[in-house]
């Protein structure tokens, strides 16, 4: 299992084991993580699963397409260097560990 730590705009982190294969949303859904609501269930036609992906991790990840930057501009709260959606980031073993912060809002 894969290690991710979700922590939220007040500083409550939760760290969960995720399933290799599945996306960082489908874990904060199965975890019950407040923050992720996930609107569209993971077809990238919101944004309601927005997190920032902490500065050290940004990197694990391939840049997001111009479909995913489109829908961040959607985004409730700032849109940041480290922003993505949850439901475009694979859960693989390089990224035991990642660490992504929650936005105050997602709506």
């Amino acid at each position: 299992m894969t290690r991710i730590t979700f922590i939220t705009h007040d500083g409550t982190e939760t760290t969960v084991n995720a399933k290799v294969g599945d996306s960082v949303m489908q874990t904060a859904r199965a975890n019950n993580i407040d923050g992720i609501v996930a609107e569209c269930g993971g077809s990238m036609a919101c944004s309601t699963c927005h997190c920032y992906v902490a500065d050290e991790w940004t990197d694990s990840f391939d840049a997001p397409s111009g479909s995913e930057q489109d829908m961040l501009d959607f985004a409730a709260c700032e849109v940041r260097p480290g922003s993505r959606l949850t439901c475009q980031l694979q859960v693989t073993p390089q990224v035991d560990g990642l660490v992504v912060h929650l936005p105050e809002s997602q709506i």
